[in-house]
C-alpha cells in the first residue's frame, strides 16, 4: 500500500528520499560508455565519471531503454574512432576488442536486469516503521512527520514493527536511528529486512498451509497434499512482493488462512479472533470481510434461533474484544479519546484518490476513454465506486445468507452443536472469498496493484484442488500469471526483472504449460492469446520507447490486457458459487428440504470437492484426487 499523502508541489519538494542504488554488477562497468546516464535525482551523484559533453542524450529516446538503434549507434561510434586510430600499436587494438566483447556481453546483462531502474523506495517502509515504533510514544506513531514515510498500517503491524526494531537494534543500532537511518540500504540491514520476512512466513503462513492441505485436503493422498502444499508455497505474485518489494503480506494472508482452517473445523470463535488479528495487521483483509461476516451469518441462520443467537452473541462479543485489545493504547484511560482518529485517518486515506499508480482494475482502465477525475467529484467517486463495489460481492454474501437459511436445522437436530462439524455452507466459503477480494480489487476506491495479492489466496487455493483437465486449474493459472503479469510495472522499478521472469518457472514446476498441446476450449485459446499479448508488450516495451505524449503507454496497456482477466475471473467466481449452492440445495426455498432426504453436513475434507452439475447431466467435481 503506498503512503503518499495529499500534498501541494511546495510540500512534495521537500520530502527527502532514499537515494536508489545501482545493482552491484552494473557497478563494476561504470566506466563504460552505456553506462553514461544522468543523476537520478537532484541529489544523487552522476552514473558515471564521464562529462556530459562525452555522452550526449538523446532527446527522443528515454535514457533507461535498450533499443536496436541505440545498438547500432554505438557500434558505428566504436567503429568511426577505431578507424581515425588505425595507427595505433596491437596491444590497443586487443584493448578495444576486449572493450567491446565486454560491452556487448554486459549488454545482455543490461537486458536481463532492465537496467537503470531506480529501486522504489517503498522497500524503505517498514524500516521507518521500526525506526518511529522503538524511539516515539504510541501516541506519536501516526502523526510523526508524516511528510516523509509516516505508519499507515493497523496497530498489530506497528507491534511486529516495534519487535523487528528491537531486535535489529541489538545487532546494528543505527539501521533505526531516528531521522538519521532513512534511506540506509546497507548489506546488513537488506539482510536482517528479507530475514524478518522468512522468520514470519515461518511462524505464520508456512503453519497455515500445512493446516490447510491436512484438514480441507485430508482424505487425499499425502502425494497431493505436498503437490498442493508446493504450488501454495511457491506462489510467485506472493514470493516478489514480500521478499522483493519487501512486504509482510503472507502474515496477513496467513491469518485469514488460519480463520478459513478453523472455521472448517468447527471453531469458530478462534477463526473469528484470527480474522479480526488479520484485519489488525492490514486493513485490506477488509476484502475478504463480506464473505467471512456472511459465512458467520449464514451459519448464525444454519443452526437456527436458539443456538444461532447464542453463536451471533459470543462471535461480537469476541470480535469487539480483539479489535479494543489492539487498538487499547488508543483508548481511555490509555490516551485521549480523539487519539483513535489518528490510526483511523492513515488507515483509510480517502484523500489520495480514486486509484494508485496504473493497477489493472475497472477505474484505471475505463480512465482511458472516460476521464473519472474530471466528470466527478471525489467524494462522488467515493460513493460511486462503494456502490459498484457492494454490487459486486452482493452474490457472495446472498448466497451465503440464503443457503443458511434454507438448510436450516431442525429443532430437534443437535449433532452440529455437540460434535462441532462444519455447516455445510463450507464448500462455499473459498468462491465467496475469490468474489468479495476481487469486486474490491476491481472496483473500490484507492488500490494498489499488490491488492492482487488477495484474490490470489483463494484462486491459488482452489487451483492447488483442481485437476489438470478442469477449467478451474485452466482459469486458476490464467489468474494467477496474468497477476504477476499486471505487477511488472512495479517490479521493473525495484529491479526485480530476473526474479519476475524467474517466476515462469512456477509454471513448469506444476506442469502447466499452454503451448504443448492442441488448444480443444475456449478457455484454453483465451489463454493463448493473453500470453501471447503479454509476451508482445514485453518485447515491445524493451525495443521501442514510448512517446513523449504518452509516457504511461506501456503500464496502461498492461492494464489493458490484465483487466479483462481479472474481470473473467470475478464473473467465474459468482458463477461457480451458484453452481456450489445448487448442488448443496442452497437454492429454491425452504418448503422444497422437506421433500428431500435430509443428509449430513459435508466435512472439510469434502469441502473442495462439491459435486456440480454440469450442462450435460454429468456430475463432475470442483477439486480432484491425484
Amino acid at each position: 500500500m503506498s503512503v503518499r499523502s495529499d500534498l501541494s508541489e511546495t510540500d512534495r519538494s521537500e520530502i527527502l528520499a532514499p537515494i536508489p542504488r545501482r545493482h552491484h554488477i552494473l557497478q563494476t562497468t561504470e566506466s563504460r560508455r552505456w553506462l553514461g546516464t544522468p543523476p537520478l535525482s537532484q541529489y544523487s551523484p552522476p552514473a558515471s565519471p564521464l562529462s556530459a559533453a562525452t555522452t550526449p542524450p538523446a532527446p527522443n529516446r528515454l535514457t533507461g531503454r535498450l533499443s536496436v538503434n541505440s545498438l547500432a549507434g554505438s557500434d558505428a561510434r566504436r567503429s568511426s574512432i577505431s578507424q581515425s586510430h588505425s595507427g595505433q600499436v596491437a596491444h590497443k587494438d586487443d584493448e578495444a576488442r576486449r572493450t567491446r566483447e565486454g560491452w556487448r556481453s554486459d549488454g545482455w546483462v543490461r537486458v536481463i536486469l532492465w537496467e537503470r531502474t531506480p529501486c522504489s523506495v517503498t522497500t524503505k517502509l517498514k524500516d521507518t516503521g521500526w525506526e518511529l515504533t522503538i524511539h516515539l510514544p504510541v501516541l506519536q506513531w501516526y502523526t510523526y512527520d508524516l511528510q516523509y514515510w509516516g505508519l499507515d498500517y493497523p496497530p498489530l503491524t506497528a507491534y511486529i514493527s516495534w519487535l523487528c526494531g528491537i531486535v535489529g537494534s541489538w545487532i546494528d543500532p543505527s539501521w533505526f536511528a531516528l531521522d538519521k537511518s532513512r534511506g540506509i540500504e546497507t548489506p546488513g540491514s537488506k539482510v536482517y529486512m528479507r530475514s524478518s520476512v522468512l522468520a514470519l512466513d515461518t511462524l505464520i503462513y508456512v503453519p497455515a498451509l500445512l493446516m490447510f492441505t491436512r484438514t480441507w485436503q485430508g482424505t487425499r493422498s499425502v502425494r497431493t497434499q505436498n503437490i498442493a502444499l508446493i504450488i501454495l508455497l511457491l506462489q510467485p505474485a506472493l514470493l516478489l512482493i514480500d521478499f522483493g518489494h519487501f512486504q509482510y503480506n503472507s502474515v496477513m494472508l496467513g491469518l485469514t488462512l488460519f480463520a478459513m482452517n478453523l472455521f472448517a473445523t468447527g471453531h469458530d470463535l478462534l477463526g473469528a479472533i484470527c480474522f479480526v488479528l488479520s484485519l489488525g495487521f492490514k486493513q485490506m483483509a477488509l476484502y475478504y470481510a463480506p464473505a467471512v461476516g456472511s459465512y458467520l451469518l449464514g451459519k448464525c441462520l444454519y443452526l437456527g434461533p436458539a443456538e444461532g443467537s447464542r453463536l451471533f452473541i459470543r462471535l461480537a462479543m469476541v470480535t469487539i474484544a480483539t479489535f479494543v485489545l489492539m487498538f487499547l493504547p488508543f483508548l481511555p484511560p490509555f490516551a485521549p479519546l480523539w487519539a483513535i482518529y489518528d490510526p483511523i485517518a492513515r488507515i483509510f486515506p480517502f484523500n489520495r484518490g480514486l486509484f494508485e499508480d496504473k493497477v489493472a482494475n475497472f477505474w484505471c482502465a475505463t480512465n482511458v476513454v472516460l476521464k473519472w477525475r474530471l466528470w466527478a467529484s471525489q467524494g462522488v467517486l467515493v460513493k460511486l465506486s462503494t456502490a459498484l463495489t457492494a454490487l459486486g460481492f452482493l452474490p457472495s454474501v446472498a448466497g451465503l445468507l440464503h443457503a443458511g437459511y434454507k438448510l436450516q436445522l431442525e429443532p430437534g437436530n443437535t449433532t452440529p452443536r455437540k460434535n462441532m462439524t462444519p455447516t455445510p455452507l463450507l464448500p462455499l466459503l473459498p468462491y465467496a472469498l475469490l468474489t468479495s477480494s476481487l469486486s474490491f480489487f476491481l472496483f473500490s476506491f484507492q488500490v494498489h496493484e499488490k491488492a492482487i495479492l488477495l484474490p490470489l489466496l483463494p484462486a491459488t487455493l482452489l487451483l492447488s484442488s483442481a485437476a489438470p483437465e478442469q477449467s478451474t486449474f485452466e482459469l486458476g493459472m490464467l489468474f494467477s500469471n496474468v497477476a504477476v503479469f499486471s505487477m511488472w510495472p512495479l517490479l521493473k522499478r525495484d529491479g526485480l526483472g530476473v526474479q519476475y521472469f524467474a517466476s515462469v518457472l512456477w509454471n513448469r514446476l506444476i506442469g502447466y504449460n499452454p503451448f504443448t498441446s492442441k488448444p480443444t476450449t475456449l478457455l484454453r485459446w483465451l489463454s493463448l492469446a493473453i500470453y501471447s499479448a503479454c509476451a508482445a508488450l514485453h518485447l515491445l516495451e524493451l525495443l521501442v520507447a514510448p512517446p513523449a505524449r504518452f509516457p504511461d503507454l506501456f503500464p496502461v496497456l498492461n492494464v489493458l490486457v490484465s483487466t479483462p482477466v481479472f474481470v473473467l475471473t470475478w464473473l467465474w467466481s459468482i458463477k461457480r458459487g451458484v453452481e456450489v449452492g445448487w448442488a448443496l440445495g442452497g437454492l429454491g426455498t425452504r418448503a422444497d428440504k422437506a421433500a428431500k432426504p435430509s443428509s449430513s453436513a459435508p466435512g472439510p475434507n469434502d469441502a473442495l470437492q462439491v459435486p456440480v452439475q454440469d450442462g450435460r447431466g454429468i456430475a463432475r467435481s470442483t477439486g480432484c484426487v491425484r
